[in-house]
């Protein structure tokens, strides 16, 4: 059966033969990818086909690659992208234009899952690790140009997965380190940050914020039963829903006791990306595998991957480097 996790520990450009062993025994639904995994086109292709060949079938495999301080895919070999936020200012075309172009750049390496488009809200607050992440200030903007950046990467054949839901945009401290609370009012929280996830529930994938919200539950979103059943229920969201990445400080227990709140809150998915082997071993047997309703999900999201259209990607690139979203 397959595990609930998403196991992203490789150690470097190549799948060793103990990383195979591992994942063909612990049958992870997907894979997700980093830097310390990107080398050289042909490498990082065969890297992501040798992936999918340890489980025996067309795994997802994901990367961050939004644009600014994270994309794990940069030059030589790629584009390096603008900032999302900077993107934004130059309209909805040139955000288009930034997720299919991106998004082409991933598909022809065999990558065909990208966690993007953040859907926070950017405030004068917001801790500098995320705030230039966003597409906008405001919900309605945010609500437009993520759509835009959704179906950009759709149609280049690769899944968005948005995050950070129900929303980070609050955040004040950064929750790699330390874990964001959030006092405002429930009544405005759904006014503003968590509409962008309203609007967009119909979108494949999502990943949640290790944020704690006190006017919902005492714990982050990622294990909280309340703020999942919110995301649900309210925000109307029946994707499939993924941690954020475990190991960051936000969390608190070892790393298998934070994949067994997470999937007891509700999420589909654990997404683990620095743990040890040994680590992992424990992650998996913590986690389980997907429920039947998860499975579903996934199934479902998996279902939307198709062949990229094929447009003319030089004119595309020149288009958005006349808006000057990109360097000549």
């Amino acid at each position: 059966m397959t595990s609930a996790t998403i196991l992203g520990g490789i150690a470097g450009p190549d799948l060793s033969r103990a990383e195979r062993d591992f994942f063909r025994a612990a049958d992870p639904w997907g894979f997700i990818l980093f830097a310390r995994n990107v080398d050289a086109p042909d490498r990082l292709r065969r890297l992501a086909a040798e992936l999918r060949e340890a489980v025996g079938r067309d795994a997802p495999v994901l990367i961050d690659q939004e644009g600014g301080r994270v994309q794990r895919m940069r030059a030589p070999h790629w584009t390096d992208w603008p900032a999302p936020l900077d993107q934004a200012g130059r309209g909805e075309r040139a955000v288009w234009l930034h997720h299919y172009l991106l998004a082409q750049e991933l598909r022809a390496v065999g990558i065909d899952a990208d966690c993007a488009p953040v859907l926070d809200i950017a405030r004068e607050d917001t801790h500098p690790f995320l705030r230039n992440r966003c597409l906008g200030s405001d919900a309605d903007t945010v609500i437009r140009l993520g759509r835009a950046a959704a179906q950009a990467m759709l149609a280049a054949g690769v899944l968005p997965v948005v995050k950070h839901m129900p929303g980070h945009g609050r955040a004040r401290v950064d929750s790699h380190k330390d874990l964001p609370v959030v006092d405002t009012p429930l009544d405005e929280l759904r006014a503003g940050d968590f509409a962008p996830f309203r609007a967009l529930a119909d979108l494949p994938m999502a990943m949640t914020a290790h944020i704690r919200f006190t006017a919902i539950d005492d714990a982050p979103a990622t294990a909280s039963a309340p703020v999942i059943r919110m995301i649900r229920r309210e925000i109307g969201f029946d994707g499939l829903l993924m941690s954020d990445d475990i190991g960051m400080q936000a969390l608190s227990g070892s790393p298998a006791e934070r994949a067994a709140a997470t999937i007891a809150a509700g999420c589909d998915l654990v997404l683990s990306c620095n743990e040890t082997p040994a680590q992992m071993e424990e992650i998996v047997a913590a986690a389980g595998s997907m429920s039947p309703r998860a499975t579903e999900r996934g199934q479902a999201a998996l279902a939307l991957r198709r062949a990229p259209v094929q447009d003319d990607i030089a004119a595309l690139r020149a288009e958005l480097a006349a808006l000057g979203g990109l360097a000549a």
